[in-house]
């Protein structure tokens, strides 16, 4: 265990004394300690800051359409190996649902591009049918709906792992009892498995709420340029190029503790309402 504790304590807890910038104006000349403190300037900035504003409301809608879209799909995927009786063909598919999650987002953004951009296949197919092409990557309305999209393709088969394990553990004589009693497909679903993979379920969805304010960086910044910030800027976005481009690293600092602040309380509340439906949550 010690090298996973070191791990943690360094560049996790360890790391958390560098909040202390956020309510500096950060010199790094000057060093951590040696910047003039400002106290709560560099957040009353922030909450002044339009820009700051957008970006918060573009990552909780893009949140809000990952939780609805694609929390469902694994459990779903998961639902449909599972019923699968061959091992060898179960086997195949996860391999196969498994591999995007290993392609780095700068390939699976060069991937949707080559097929929904505007010179991509999509619109070369339709162009040589004579109809009117569509650029989907371009598009600043198209945007939330495209990254949700990349995400459902990219993670939807590694999200099946925990579900998988979780429905293993299910009595397969319940399944037959609930046969007998005939109860069919949905029924056995609804009063079998559901019940049995339920604390899986809600505690995957407290540890997604916590982490609802990170919703890809890597994936948002590989297509800011291409429909602009007013469509992509999220926070993680907004506090890379306000500290690391731009280097207002207080201002900065502010937007990444206003995020990791509004996760925690998530998180916490979320294991509250766990606590009152009768669940263990994260923690007791």
């Amino acid at each position: 265990m010690l090298p996973g504790l070191a791990y943690f304590l360094l560049f996790h807890y360890g790391a958390l004394v560098g909040n202390v910038i956020a309510f500096k104006e950060y010199v790094p000349f000057d060093g951590l300690w040696g910047s003039p403190w400002t106290g709560l300037g560099n957040f009353r900035r922030m909450f002044e800051d339009t820009a700051f504003w957008d970006a918060v409301f573009n990552t909780v809608w893009i949140a809000v359409l990952q939780l609805v879209f694609y929390f469902p799909v694994p459990l779903g995927l998961a639902l449909l190996l599972h019923s699968l009786t061959r091992s060898s063909v179960r086997r195949f598919v996860q391999s196969v649902a498994y591999l995007p999650h290993f392609i780095s987002w700068v390939i699976v953004v060069a991937l949707f591009q080559q097929l929904l951009g505007d010179t991509g296949l999509l619109n070369s197919g339709l162009d040589g049918m004579g109809l009117h092409t569509v650029d989907i990557i371009g598009n600043p309305d198209a945007f939330k709906p495209l990254v949700v999209a990349q995400v459902i393709w990219k993670d939807a088969g590694w999200g099946t792992i925990i579900f998988l394990a979780a429905l293993a553990q299910v009595d397969e004589q319940q399944y037959e009892a609930a046969a007998i009693d005939g109860a069919g497909p949905w029924r056995r679903f609804w009063h079998v498995t559901l019940p049995a993979i339920r604390p899986v379920i809600v505690l995957l969805l407290i540890m997604r709420l916590g982490d609802i304010l990170s919703v890809g960086f890597e994936q948002m910044l590989l297509q800011r340029d291409a429909v602009g910030p007013e469509a992509s800027e999220i926070i993680d976005t907004f506090v890379y190029y306000q500290g690391i481009v731009g280097g207002d690293y207080g201002f900065a600092a502010a937007a990444g503790l206003f995020k990791g602040v509004v996760g925690a309380l998530l998180v916490y509340a979320a294991n509250k309402v766990a606590h009152r439906l009768g669940e263990q949550g994260v923690y007791k």
